[in-house]
C-alpha cells in the first residue's frame, strides 16, 4: 500500500467511503435538513445499497452522492409512521426532541435512554 492508498481502495471493485465514518448508529434520533420527518437509525450502510431507481427517482439538484452512510429509519411525520433510507447528508442529531411514535420501536429498542433509544440484546450483532 502507498501513504495514499488503504485496503479499501487497492481492491478493484470497492471504493472507499468519502465520509470515513458513520455519524450515527442504530438507536439514534435524527431529523431530516429539508424535509418534516425524524426517526430512530435502525441499520447503517457504509455507502449506498439501494436501488438504481428509487436513486434516479431523487431530483438531480439535491440528489446526494452514493458515496457516503446511508440510514434505514424507523421514520414518522405529522401524519404517519414509515421506512425511510436517507443520506448522512440529509441528517442531524435529534434526541434532544424527544420520543419518537413509531409502531414498530419496541420489536427492536428496549425503551429511551438519554436521548436514543437501547438496541435489544437480541438485535445486537
Amino acid at each position: 500500500m502507498t501513504a495514499k492508498s488503504s485496503p479499501f481502495t487497492d481492491m478493484p471493485g470497492v471504493r472507499a467511503p468519502l465520509i470515513e465514518r458513520a455519524r450515527f448508529a442504530p438507536g439514534d434520533i435524527v431529523r431530516h435538513r429539508m424535509f418534516d420527518f425524524r426517526g430512530v437509525v435502525f441499520d447503517v450502510d457504509p455507502v449506498f445499497s439501494n436501488s438504481d431507481e428509487w436513486y434516479e427517482a431523487i431530483p438531480e439538484a439535491i440528489r446526494p452522492a452514493k458515496e457516503q452512510p446511508f440510514y434505514h429509519l424507523m421514520a414518522e411525520s405529522d401524519d404517519s409512521s414509515y421506512i425511510a433510507y436517507v443520506s448522512q447528508q440529509n441528517l442531524v442529531a435529534d434526541g434532544e426532541a424527544g420520543p419518537v411514535d413509531h409502531p414498530q420501536l419496541a420489536a427492536m429498542f428496549d425503551g429511551l435512554d438519554r436521548g436514543r433509544y437501547r438496541v435489544r440484546a437480541i438485535h445486537r450483532h
